[in-house]
């Protein structure tokens, strides 16, 4: 049985081989990472510049822009190298640093979610309480424990990973370096590796879900019994945009690091990755801009000064 060590190389098998088709693809990809980078930095900047969003609400959603700034490249950039190489090739430790990053940057997003929907109940549900409740050592501490949960969840996924052997070409079916693409490579036993993977999913991830929706519950349940038709319509429409963004997250993360290896399918399993991965990162600061009247008229008043 070969080591990892003795042919450090991996090989990307994931979308296509046709020149043309590559080259069409790293068009529409450099474009969407561009978009990425553009949207999510000008979020960051208009909450920055703005005083009038110095609320918990964007200071949760300027660390979800830097989150998804890191996410998008860690992935997407190599996959645009690869598209003009003839051998998508990378190196076992790369490989491993893009599996660990790929395993911090989603789960501490899946747990600022979580955050930012804490934030929302207690916005909708406590409101006299609010600041009171959501005051700024409770912000810091809350981003905090989100980024060592996040690095908790990629180091006993990652360590275990390292030890695993790769034989032949050491090829993986994906177009990056996801967790279940690596385990499907090797040529070890994984099923501690997958034991562990599930459990993590289950806990974090499930886990985070479920407490997301009982605080929207609890939202909705509220904003139903506001009398006001106007005052249910901006209560509710501060809560849409978050609501769309876990909703894309989770129906395609969870069920692609939760389903079976014998329901696995490559095209689908690249459908989703590119869904969480690089659509993701894009669609937020859209999402949260297009339906977020502060957001706007924020930009605006940046635009007049300028």
């Amino acid at each position: 049985m070969e080591n990892q060590t003795d042919s450090p190389d991996f090989i990307f098998l994931g979308l296509s081989n046709d020149p043309q088709l590559q080259i069409f693809y790293f068009l529409i990809f450099s474009i969407i990472f561009l978009v990425t980078l553009s949207g999510n930095i000008t979020i960051i900047l208009i909450i920055r510049i703005d005083t009038s969003l110095s609320t918990p609400m964007y200071y949760f959603l300027s660390h979800l822009s830097f989150v998804d700034i890191c996410y998008s490249s860690n992935t997407v950039p190599k996959m645009l190298i690869s598209f003009l190489m003839k051998e998508k090739t990378i190196s076992f430790t790369h490989c491993m640093i893009q599996m660990f990053c790929t395993l911090l940057l989603g789960a501490t997003e899946i747990f600022l979610l979580s955050a930012m929907a804490y934030d929302r109940y207690t916005a909708v549900c406590d409101p006299l309480h609010y600041i009171m409740i959501m005051n700024k050592a409770i912000c810091s501490h809350l981003v905090w424990g989100v980024w060592l949960m996040g690095l908790l969840t990629a180091l006993i996924n990652t360590v275990p990973t390292l030890n695993l052997h790769f034989c032949g070409l050491h090829r993986i079916n994906h177009f990056s370096c996801e967790l279940p693409a690596i385990l499907k490579a090797s040529c070890s036993e994984t099923f501690l590796n997958n034991t562990i993977l599930l459990t993590s999913v289950l806990i974090c991830g499930l886990g985070s879900f479920i407490t997301t929706s009982i605080s929207y519950i609890c939202i909705i349940s509220t904003i139903m019994k506001i009398h006001s038709k106007e005052g249910r319509s901006k209560a509710f429409s501060t809560c849409s945009s978050h609501l769309i963004v876990v909703g894309l997250l989770y129906m395609t993360g969870l069920f692609q690091y939760m389903k079976n290896s014998s329901v696995s399918s490559i095209t689908l399993d690249e459908i989703f990755s590119i869904q969480y991965n690089i659509l993701t990162p894009m669609l937020n600061p859209i999402i949260y801009s297009l339906k977020n009247k502060e957001v706007k008229r924020a930009l605006g008043r940046i635009c007049k000064k300028n």
